[in-house]
């Protein structure tokens, strides 16, 4: 009977190891450094974002903010009224006198819409249309804004 050959421990200090044998074999598959000699890859670097990015993105978004802000803030004007609404006047102006509808509980309402026609209306057209549409009415707003121009009548709340 034959008994295995010797091994030593190659951790043991004093003691050589087996000739033809690398001290740490590099086993496939496992990480670890590259073998001497070979390229090594460069690091991936994150992403990095650039000023003129960030300008860029805060650009949209208050163009967008002040197109969403517009946009609510002309919600409530004289073009959305409908029969019924009430109307608040934001300017003692008679050229731009800035309705705008409110809640007809609200202490601020001050006309009611007795009639709304859509088209555009000169001063005595207008009268006589809302004389035609309401006979309560007391006052006239019309509207020349290219094709949605309209004509309200009103009264006193």
């Amino acid at each position: 009977m034959t008994t295995p050959p010797p091994q030593g421990n190659p951790f043991a200090q004093g003691q050589q190891q087996p000739q033809g044998q690398a001290p740490f074999p590099q086993q496939a598959g496992q990480p670890g450094f590259p073998p001497p000699g070979a390229p090594v890859p460069p690091q991936q670097q994150g992403r990095k974002i650039s000023f003129k990015t960030i300008k860029n993105v805060v650009i949209v978004l208050i163009v967008a903010g002040v197109a969403i802000g517009g946009f609510l803030a002309s919600r409530d004007d004289a073009n959305t009224a409908a029969v019924g609404d009430c109307m608040h006047r934001g300017s003692t102006d008679d050229n731009d006198p800035d309705l705008e509808v409110v809640d007809c509980g609200d202490a601020k309402a001050q006309y009611e819409v007795l009639a709304k026609v859509e088209g555009n209306f000169s001063g005595l057209t207008a009268q006589s249309k809302c004389e035609a549409e309401s006979k309560d009415f007391e006052y006239v707003y019309t509207e020349t804004n290219g094709s949605k121009s309209f004509l309200l009548c009103l009264k006193d709340k």
